[in-house]
């Protein structure tokens, strides 16, 4: 074991020691090129093999064929797939959590609570597999009905991003599974080892039962052009992508060009209001979580904070006094409520929006780089406040980072219009106790976000409510609610019980004899 995979597992326990528990040879971990590093400090953690777009289509044509035996199980019976995959899931949960805060740098408790909510979106669908209702609708016809029927759609593609390296496939994954579809996933180059150990459970899972298809699921590690070769195919009639705004403008053409179904869920550049009524402590404990949770790192984070102007000097005292408090340091260890930031490339992002805000007017507080000196190749930051005079062009551009801008406002009117102008549109928050406001801001001329919280903050979505955003955020929707109707397809059906042929409209339609 090397000194980096001591310092990031306990006592005796190495990443190859996890990865052997979820059933991935060591093999895999030692015999690619592409070097797996841990941000927690900067370390190679294995290496890994990558796959060409050669193999990415050898893999979409065996999901393909899969599907033709998948489609006639019994819902119920791809149920108690996923049932039985939430079981290796809840054996390995304290495994798997650490796996991610390893490999993703989230604190150990987020990574815990990742792999909670994959199985509470398992124990979603299973529950689901027996609900895939349509509708009996009232015919115009004597003699007939009319129905709607659900069917499985095909080979769902699925891209995922670094920052929930197994949450977010798992909503997507276990909803496709049991409406009957196959599984292509692409997750993001920076943890691959998370998504080889989900997959591995998943085939164990699978060896329980009778009629599961071999290549039920498939991983491709590769980069971009793996992305690119799942929008394109045209055995992949759905590509659920999670990522940048930058990514889904990337794939989503590629999709529409070949009459593809998408599931974006990209930027999000959320906003909260504090209004005179709201409860001070409870909004700064929200707001806290919210902007510097995940190392500002989720794409339901807190970026910015609209204060009214009769409490704007307090508040933000009450904010600052809570940010110099925050632990930062191993995500791993008891306590630390800040781990890194992904890599170099996000800390430089970071850097340049702060200096940026300067150029703006803007006042700081953190944003600097911490533990260099304990690991000068991880990198750890002070989470920024930044005051800004208005909202400003880099203000309503998102910084993947625990960057919250702060503005005043004195009309609740002028604070949502604020909050609405920027190009993204997943989360939202008010902190109010004030019933006008709440329905004002929850109203058609509140919020225009997918996700509207009252006083509560944007982060933290429970799997039973639809996730996703409008605008640039991409307007997908995952998890739960109707959301499973993305991954079929349906029929409108008629049925003639009747001797006759009556036409619909009241058409005649009748050859003299």
């Amino acid at each position: 074991m090397t000194a980096c995979q001591s310092a990031l597992t306990p006592s005796g326990t190495s990443v190859q020691d996890l990865m052997r528990e979820f059933g991935v040879p060591e093999a895999a971990l030692n015999e690619g090129g592409l070097s797996v590093r841990s941000p927690v400090n900067g370390a190679a953690i294995a290496r890994v093999k990558l796959q060409s777009q050669a193999d990415a289509d050898r893999a979409i044509h065996a999901a393909h064929a899969a599907f033709e035996t998948w489609r006639t199980v019994p819902a119920p019976k791809r149920g108690e797939l996923v049932r039985l995959f939430a079981e290796e899931l809840r054996a390995r949960k304290a495994s798997l959590g650490r796996l991610v805060a390893i490999e993703s740098g989230k604190i150990l408790q987020e990574g815990l609570g990742e792999v909670q909510e994959m199985i509470d979106i398992c124990d979603f669908a299973a529950g689901l597999s027996r609900q895939l209702y349509g509708r009996t609708i009232a015919s115009e016809r004597p003699g007939h009905r009319m129905m709607e029927t659900w069917h499985p759609l095909g080979v769902a593609g699925i891209i995922s991003a670094f920052n929930f390296p197994v949450a977010v496939w798992a909503w997507n994954a276990a909803i496709a599974l049991v409406c009957g579809d196959t599984l292509v996933w692409k997750p993001s180059e920076k943890t691959p080892l998370c998504a080889l150990a989900c997959q591995s459970l998943l085939d164990r899972a699978a060896s329980g039962l009778e009629d599961i298809p071999p290549n039920l699921s498939a991983v491709i590690l590769g980069g971009p052009e793996l992305g690119q070769a799942l929008a394109g195919h045209p055995l992949v009639p759905l590509v659920s992508a999670t990522g940048s705004t930058r990514m889904g403008r990337a794939v989503a053409p590629r999709i529409a060009e070949r009459f593809g179904r998408a599931i974006l869920e990209l930027g999000g550049n959320n906003g909260a209001l504090v209004t005179p009524s709201a409860d001070p402590g409870l909004a700064a404990r929200a707001v806290l979580f919210a902007a510097v949770g995940t190392a500002g790192q989720r794409c339901t984070s807190l970026r910015r904070l609209f204060l009214h102007e009769s409490l704007y000097d307090e508040f933000v005292s009450l904010l600052k006094a809570d940010y110099a408090q925050v632990p930062i340091g191993n995500p791993l260890e008891d306590g630390t409520l800040i781990g890194p930031l992904i890599d170099r490339g996000a800390f430089e992002a970071m850097q340049t929006s702060l200096n940026e805000a300067r150029l703006d007017g803007g006042t700081i507080t953190g944003g600097e780089r911490v533990l260099a000196d304990l690991w000068p190749e991880a990198y750890y930051v002070r989470p920024a406040i930044v005051e800004m005079p208005r909202q400003t062009a880099l203000v309503a551009r998102e910084t993947f980072a625990p960057i919250l801008y702060v503005m005043r406002y004195r009309e609740l009117d002028e604070a949502i219009r604020e909050h609405n102008a920027v190009r993204q549109g997943l989360a939202s928050s008010i902190f109010t106790n004030d019933l006008r406001e709440t329905e004002h801001f929850m109203s058609s001329l509140g919020s225009d976000c997918g996700i509207v919280n009252v006083n509560i903050g944007p982060s933290g979505a429970e799997i039973g409510g639809a996730f996703g955003g409008e605008k640039e955020t991409g307007g997908g929707r995952e998890a739960g609610s109707d959301a499973w109707k993305a991954y079929m397809r349906r029929a409108t059906n008629t049925i003639n019980f009747s001797r006759e042929l009556p036409l619909a409209q009241g058409i005649r339609f009748e050859v003299p004899h």
